[in-house]
């Protein structure tokens, strides 16, 4: 089934920027996934990277969503929407460049919603949410967004 993103705001309250064009399909995608201060990476890609607290505590993730990460810049929130009973999400991870802000493990298609990006879906699999850093010269910075 295919979801728009006019869809997906209206089953979950959130709502999105007039800009957006609310008719359009959202896409859905195995790989590398960038929104904004947030990046989301197939956990394959970095698992050498990342460990788990002994008790990681999976909290399934309820149909309003879960609010992963809030723009520092603009405030608006990067959710993490799923159908219930499809997808688990938890916090209690490190890794070892310190960007991690959890984990999560879905069955079926995930969706990031963010009010001025719009939203993307991610493939069934499990994936590392992390903050994205930018580079100038030879300092970094975390992205503001």
């Amino acid at each position: 089934m295919t979801m728009t993103l006019a869809s997906l705001s209206q089953q979950t309250g959130l709502a999105v920027l007039d800009h957006l064009e609310t008719s359009v399909t959202i896409p859905v995608v195995d790989g590398l996934q960038a929104q904004g201060d947030l990046i989301v990476i197939p956990f394959s890609m970095v698992a050498a990277a990342m460990g788990f607290w002994p008790d990681p505590a999976w909290a399934d993730v309820p149909a309003e969503g879960v609010e992963l990460l809030r723009g520092e810049a603009g405030g608006n929130p990067h959710t993490l929407v799923a159908d219930p009973g499809t997808c688990r999400w938890t916090t209690r991870v490190s890794d070892s460049d310190g960007l991690a802000i959890g984990v999560f493990e879905t069955s079926a298609v995930a969706y990031l919603l963010h009010p001025e990006h719009g939203a993307t879906g991610c493939a069934p699999g499990t994936y590392v949410v992390r903050r994205q850093r930018e580079r100038e010269g030879s300092r970094s910075r975390l992205v503001a967004d």
